[in-house]
């Protein structure tokens, strides 16, 4: 909680989990000084996910990590610049380099959907505000995606 000449503000941070296409799969809200890797801590926002998940630098944590793979969560960031560099799937190197899909569902939130507006009276008027606007997005017919070819390699020819 902050103030300006407008009067008292809140700061929240909204944290995201989004699918290939761009689908908003799960979403929490915390406080604006809360670490980015809270969420991902709590078992009720990744109960229902398995496999990769590709995350920002923001994210790094060895015991972070370790607790999503118990879960079968295979948490995958880049490495910072003073981190020995850790072996990776060429797939995965691919697939970081699309991370800026995740931005564009941010930036998408906040100017299509107008999730940014800063002249709320009450919580509840911004709760309400953000509800509408995660559920115009999943209503939008085209929204930014990975394209990610899938390929069966079972089906391949030798």
């Amino acid at each position: 909680k902050g103030k300006c000449t407008m009067g008292w503000f809140y700061g929240f941070k909204l944290h995201l989990i989004i699918n290939d296409k761009g689908d908003i799969m799960q979403w929490m809200l915390t406080p604006g000084n809360t670490d980015d890797r809270y969420p991902l801590k709590d078992k009720h926002f990744t109960e229902k996910f398995f496999g990769k998940l590709y995350a920002d630098k923001g994210y790094i944590s060895q015991n972070l990590f370790e607790e999503l793979f118990i879960d079968d969560i295979h948490l995958i960031t880049k490495v910072r610049r003073n981190m020995k560099n850790a072996m990776m799937l060429l797939q995965d190197r691919i697939r970081l380099r699309k991370r800026a899909t995740i931005e564009t569902v941010n930036d998408e939130l906040k100017n299509v959907c107008h999730i940014e507006h800063t002249r709320h009276r009450s919580i509840d008027n911004f709760v309400t505000n953000l509800i509408a606007a995660i559920i115009a997005y999943n209503l939008m017919p085209k929204k930014p995606t990975m394209n990610i070819e899938i390929i069966d390699k079972s089906s391949l020819i030798a």
